[in-house]
């Protein structure tokens, strides 16, 4: 199973809005440099657990949110890092895989939230239940770029 990373995200502070890159350096233990939680500004910094360092979104997820609930969400809007296409990221929950040269392991899903419903617009989280993407650790630092492949392996 494979796909591709359509746009990449970050942002420094807490609540501020996500900027594109083109590519990003991720690093074990950080997250993606330049973001929040590699900066330690994000909301849930000094909570203990994994699956902090990068976050993950279908595409199609944002696909489905604007066919069957009526809603339009920019992509950068959702506050996810990576936006993907042609990869069913619900299955990668316990599971190693690549993105580019930067090897992860999904931690969790990354559930929508009233945080992210109230930064944007009524009936987001209810669109997303089971379509929120995912969140994982670094496992191999390296650079993640805009058209990378996606692999499971």
């Amino acid at each position: 199973m494979s796909g591709t990373v359509v746009s990449i995200y970050i942002t420094p502070k807490a609540g501020e809005p996500m900027q594109s890159l083109a590519e990003v350096e991720a690093a074990p233990g950080r997250g993606l440099a330049g973001d929040r939680y590699y900066l330690k500004q994000g909301s849930y910094s000094d909570m203990p657990g994994g699956g902090r360092e990068l976050t993950l979104i279908e595409s199609e997820a944002l696909d489905y949110l604007e066919t069957e609930k009526g809603i339009q969400l920019n992509p950068a809007a959702a506050r996810r890092n990576i936006l993907t296409r042609g990869v069913r990221l619900n299955d990668l929950v316990g599971k190693e895989f690549r993105v580019g040269g930067v090897r992860l392991r999904g931690v969790r899903l990354c559930d929508p939230c009233n945080y992210l419903e109230g930064k944007t617009q009524p009936g987001v989280l209810a669109g997303l239940v089971n379509r929120g993407g995912l969140r994982a650790d670094i496992l191999r630092e390296g650079m993640i770029r805009v058209g990378d492949i996606v692999d499971s392996e």
